[in-house]
């Protein structure tokens, strides 16, 4: 999760489960950076079934990249790493070096832009953790992210507020799971059409 600017960043998490489980992520202190917490990325992959083999993933805003790299630990076969921020871009790409990750890529840009270029239902898993002071980018973010979401496909929101019923509709989406961790709202999404 990315807080508010002025809270301080933890100096590293760790990967929870699958092949790089216990690996450390260094957590620099940037403005507005603080990884989603343990609890809550443990919440999350439970809630995907933990083995996530085959899967192709977009985290948005990679952040300090505990979600992306929590998901390719997981097996996913494809994890496109996304941040705006050349020291953090930087940080990625050398921790998924180190651990020999293939099925990752780190890119520097812009997250939205980025989900905006991938084909539509490509992605099994689309990772939406903006800033704090980023939460207009929601909306946009969410619509796109329901159009590349393959079949049977979930969409990971994190963010400052719930995201009730009639905020999610615009998308087409509704929420599976849900959980309040602190100031973070983490939800599992779905499309309409899917769910059960």
């Amino acid at each position: 999760m990315k807080a508010r600017t002025g809270a301080r960043a933890p100096g590293e998490v760790r990967i929870i489960g699958g092949q790089y489980k216990r690996t450390r992520v260094p957590v620099l202190d940037r403005p507005g950076l603080r990884p989603t917490p343990d609890r809550v990325r443990e919440t999350l992959f439970n809630w995907l079934g933990q083995d996530l083999t085959g899967w192709r993933c977009i985290d948005v805003f990679a952040g300090s990249g505990a979600l992306g790299l929590e998901a390719a630990s997981r097996g996913a076969a494809q994890v496109l790493l996304v941040e705006q921020d050349a020291l953090l871009v930087r940080q990625i790409t050398q921790l998924a070096q180190r651990l020999q990750a293939p099925s990752v890529q780190v890119r520097r840009g812009d997250g939205l832009s980025e989900l905006a270029r991938c084909a539509p239902a490509s992605l099994d898993l689309v990772l939406l953790d903006p800033p704090f002071d980023a939460q207009e980018l929601l909306p946009a973010a969410l619509k796109s992210a329901a159009q590349v979401l393959a079949p049977g496909g979930s969409i990971y929101l994190e963010a400052a507020r719930c995201w009730d019923a009639a905020a999610l509709q615009p998308a087409g989406l509704v929420c599976q799971r849900y959980l309040k961790a602190g100031a973070a709202h983490a939800h599992l999404l779905r499309r309409a059409a899917e769910s059960y």
